[in-house]
């Protein structure tokens, strides 16, 4: 399970938790700035008939975060627990986003999020369950 503090450092940095958000030039929804492919992707691995528009939707959206992680950020995939750092990036940066130099940036934004929370231990490798 992705903890909640993760989440919610997320949508702060995404979108300031503004659940109308549209950011990427129109190509972004939500609290969590969801792209279609996104979308599209959570819903095939949930069996769900989520579309974009639905990330608008805050409860929806967390619903599909939790499936694009269960799908991306699994040990089968990483070859080890999952941190929130392989999330954040595979958030912002897709199924490989881990790999991704050009997401460390924003794992350093989210970091800075949950060491202001206090939560130094997700933000430092904790492992996590998805």
């Amino acid at each position: 399970m992705i903890p909640n503090i993760l989440i919610l450092a997320l949508i702060i940095v995404e979108s300031g938790g503004n659940p109308k958000a549209i950011g990427d030039n129109g190509l972004a929804y939500g609290c969590l700035q969801m792209h279609a492919a996104y979308v599209k992707d959570a819903a095939e691995y949930a069996n769900a008939d989520w579309e974009h528009n639905d990330a608008f939707d805050p409860v929806t959206s967390l619903q599909i975060i939790k499936a694009y992680m269960k799908r991306y950020a699994n040990d089968d995939r990483l070859g080890r627990d999952a941190t929130s750092e392989d999330v954040a990036r595979i958030h912002n940066g897709g199924p490989n986003g881990y790999k991704k130099s050009a997401t460390d940036a924003y794992w350093n934004k989210v970091k800075s999020k949950l060491i202001e929370f206090g939560r130094k231990d997700l933000a430092e490798g904790k492992p996590i369950n998805i």
